[in-house]
């Protein structure tokens, strides 16, 4: 079967692999009918979550149909359509019982200290083989898929196996209230559903900062007030748009890979960018940090700590932060002085998926959000590759990745 294969720092291919087996009697084998290009997927392939194991299968996003389950494995059949969770969880430890499945104790194999394990991961999450391919192994799968009604389609669906949950997860972090004033830093599919997220969940206002013009063309588009931090300082803009209070509540959606202004108020100083110059090396040391070819293929952004240090200076004193854009283990600045003076909340982490989705689920199948149209490209597996590179140039109106046509090439 084909798969979408990780093998070192700006080097993925569609490769032939064999197809998966029941490993474990949890397991069960899914024949993928839909996948996605994730950012996070992005952060494997610049280098700045690391370390990957070579020959990892890519993706953490999938729709199918149950082709053979494992003999502990009860409450799905073969046949069953699915959505799968971008995190795997037992159901029975205690924290899975708490609904904090992004930390199940038995999931990861490297051990219950060892934290979140997700499809497609760097060493520390597994790993385990991801979703990009035309079948895939699925660990405790009675607790990391979810079954599907009929009136959601496999297009409504993929939204819903990791960035509808996140961005979900995001406002539920933040705090956010009936009535707040909520800034989402990060235009892209997380942030988008962030920001959707947001309003459902009472917000009164959401503001949108990016650097991005089709981004925040969509973001505009779910009517919310939008920033670009190439034309203002989004810290003195935010301050401005709230009488000088700040935002109640930020959610980060963009993580280690954010980019500093390239120009306009907001642009950095040479201190400023040699500081971020060192982060970078720190937190991707065996990345390019000018990337690969003409394009730059593969850079890694250049201001990690940009949106951690924007988020702390927009939001009000008592505010409330909550973190789902990615930070590995080796991003080490945070502006936490600032933070304490202003008495501020800070939560972050990875979406407790089982526990999020199924309302979710309820939600489109009742027709009170269609998500499918912040899917902007439709990609065959065989393109996968071509896909990837455009998403990771930032190429206009790429927002999020679609792959379909995963059995064709192999059927």
């Amino acid at each position: 079967m084909k798969a979408v294969v990780w093998h070192g720092i700006g080097d993925i291919r569609l490769d032939e692999v064999p197809e998966p087996t029941i490993q474990d009697p949890h397991d069960a084998i899914v024949h993928i009918t839909r996948s996605a290009i994730c950012g996070t997927d992005l952060h494997f392939v610049r280098g700045t979550m690391a370390p990957m194991v070579e020959g990892t299968i890519l993706g953490h996003e999938a729709v199918g149909v149950v082709s053979q389950v494992g003999d502990a494995v009860r409450g799905f059949s073969p046949g069953d359509r699915v959505v799968i969770n971008s995190t795997i969880s037992c159901g029975a430890c205690r924290y899975c019982r708490m609904g904090q499945t992004a930390q199940c104790d038995v999931a990861n194999p490297n051990g219950p200290q060892a934290g979140t394990s997700f499809f497609g991961g760097p060493q520390s999450t597994g790993p385990v083989d991801g979703l990009q391919a035309e079948y895939v192994r699925v660990p405790w799968a009675q607790n990391t898929m979810h079954p599907l009604p009929e009136n959601v389609s496999d297009e409504q669906a993929i939204l819903l196996s990791d960035i509808f949950p996140t961005g979900w997860f995001g406002a539920e972090l933040a705090g956010v209230r009936r009535g707040d004033v909520v800034v989402v830093f990060g235009a892209g599919i997380v942030g988008q559903f962030a920001a959707a997220s947001a309003y459902k969940q009472g917000a009164g206002r959401v503001i949108v900062v990016d650097g991005h013009e089709t981004r925040l063309a969509a973001a505009l588009a779910q009517h919310c007030e939008v920033v670009d931090y190439n034309d203002e300082d989004p810290v003195q803009a935010i301050l401005d748009l709230t009488n000088g209070i700040g935002a109640d509540a930020v959610i980060d959606a963009v993580g280690v890979d954010a980019e500093r202004p390239k120009r306009g108020p907001a642009a950095v100083s040479d201190e400023q960018a040699a500081a971020f110059d060192a982060e970078v090396q720190q937190v991707a040391p065996d990345a390019s940090p000018d990337g690969f070819g003409e394009h730059q293929q593969w850079k890694p952004g250049d201001g990690p700590s940009q949106v951690a240090q924007w988020a702390v200076a927009s939001v009000a004193k008592y505010g409330r932060i909550g973190i789902i854009g990615v930070y590995g283990p080796t991003a080490q600045s945070y502006p936490i002085g600032e933070a304490m003076n202003k008495n501020l909340t800070i939560r972050m982490g990875n979406c407790d998926h089982h526990s999020v989705t199924p309302p979710l689920i309820d939600m489109v199948a009742a027709g009170q959000f269609d998500p499918t149209a912040l899917i902007t490209e439709h990609e065959g597996i065989g393109s996968a590759i071509e896909a990837y590179e455009a998403f990771d140039r930032r190429e206009p109106g790429w927002i999020k990745v679609e792959l379909t046509e995963l059995t064709e090439l192999t059927a």
